[in-house]
């Protein structure tokens, strides 16, 4: 029996062990690894046009860096400031010269990291922060309502410290206003004015939900010599969905609960040249005790229309003087006919109940009354009133892009406790 093939196996497997180790000896043996090699200090071989010895640079001009002579390149840049924000920019085919392509922001510390290799192909980097001068003018934004906990129509608000009025900077304010819910929904910012902005889902705010708030205007540049400041962040959450329908025809209000019908009440509205607004509106606060007194609504003293009374559990809709309120003068006319001068009254009773039921947020709708339709705006919340594809049309960046803006993401008003 002859061997020879068996003996000629073995050693080749072990000729294969040998060269197999000895590969891998090689691999992790090695000094002169690219990765291995420690990275030169080029500052020597770099122009930068940020100014030193702590002066600030102008935010108003880029920032550019430059390699000198012929001996190296430049590789990659990054520029982040203190908040996080990457400054992009571009850097020629050949390596010489890197220059931001965005403004810089004002009063801001950026840290630069720049990368380099020599006409060996070695590494160098070099590694250095400067400051922006801060801006004379900063725009900063005040959001409503306070923090606390809301009803369903809650709009939210964003008061400017200076006026707005062209698209492009408004558009850049608005993608810097940013509105992040729990459960998501979908939303956008509507300019009411060139200082107010108001915000509100395309349907109510889920029951439950979370929503937060925050401006990242700070340092940003909105127009010409204009630079955002800083915001101060908001918080609210949003409570069950009570939503209150006057019903002017039928003399009764239906109040609902997560859908689900709490009460049924009898009521009276405005009467002829006094009608209640028609639509949807949102509680702006609640007020135990109200005098109301003819003369502030344009009713002259001493006419047959004039009045002045002690009202009490006034929950206010809208802020030339509609509230649903006490009106114990007129429970014969409640359920039967409308008598108001354009509130909607009840019974005391009721009244308690309702007053301790709502919060501000919450929606008061009224129909099939002869009244005018209730404003989008300046007389409360009336943003519920126009239409999905209306409201986005209030949008800079729905004007400019003319796509939906998605969020998943001064009426001040005190949150019920």
């Amino acid at each position: 029996m002859n061997d020879t093939p068996r003996i000629r196996t073995v050693l080749g497997c072990t000729l294969l062990a040998v060269t197999v180790t000895a590969g891998t000896a090689s691999c992790s043996g090695s000094d002169d690894h690219p990765l291995t090699v420690k990275a030169y200090d080029a500052a020597d071989q770099l122009a930068v046009s940020a100014p030193a010895d702590g002066a600030k640079a102008d935010p108003e001009k880029p920032l550019e860096i430059t390699a000198k002579g012929d001996e190296g390149r430049i590789t990659d840049v990054t520029a982040v400031d203190a908040s996080g924000r990457h400054l992009a920019g571009e850097l020629t085919a050949d390596g010489r010269r890197w220059r931001s392509t965005a403004t810089l922001a004002a009063g801001a510390r950026y840290t630069v990291r720049v990368a380099t290799e020599d006409e060996d192909g070695a590494p160098g980097a070099r590694t250095f922060t400067f400051e922006t001068t801060p801006a004379k003018r900063a725009l900063t934004a005040v959001f409503g309502p306070e923090a606390g906990t809301y009803g369903v129509g809650q709009p939210i608000t964003a008061e400017l410290s200076l006026p707005v009025g062209d698209r492009a900077s408004r558009a850049i304010v608005e993608r810097a206003l940013k509105v992040r819910s729990t459960p998501s929904v979908e939303g956008s910012w509507y300019w009411v004015d060139d200082k107010k902005l108001h915000f509100r889902p395309k349907e109510y705010w889920p029951a439950g939900a979370t929503v937060t708030v925050s401006g990242n205007l700070d340092g940003l540049k909105v127009g010409d010599k204009l630079y955002g400041g800083e915001s101060k962040p908001l918080k609210l959450t949003i409570g069950d969905r009570i939503e209150a329908i006057a019903d002017a025809g039928t003399h009764h209000m239906t109040v609902k609960r997560n859908g689900e019908v709490i009460n049924t009440i009898p009521v009276t509205t405005g009467k002829p040249g006094f009608d209640t607004r028609n639509g949807v509106k949102v509680v702006l606060g609640k007020e135990y005790y109200v005098r109301m007194r003819s003369t502030t609504v344009g009713i002259a003293e001493g006419s047959s229309e004039s009045y002045d009374l002690p009202v009490y559990y006034a929950t206010r809709v809208t802020w030339s003087g509609e509230y649903v309120h006490a009106a114990p003068w007129s429970v014969g006319s409640q359920g039967v006919a409308n008598v108001s001068h354009g509130c909607v009254g009840m019974s005391t009773g009721n009244a308690a109940w309702f007053f301790e039921t709502v919060r501000p947020g919450d929606i008061v709708k009224t129909v099939n009354s002869s009244g005018d339709a209730m404003d989008a705006f300046g007389n409360g919340f009336g943003d519920w009133n126009l239409s999905w594809e209306k409201w986005r049309e209030g949008s800079a960046l729905v004007e400019a892009a003319g796509e939906p803006v998605v969020s998943t993401e001064q009426a001040r008003l005190r949150p019920s406790l």
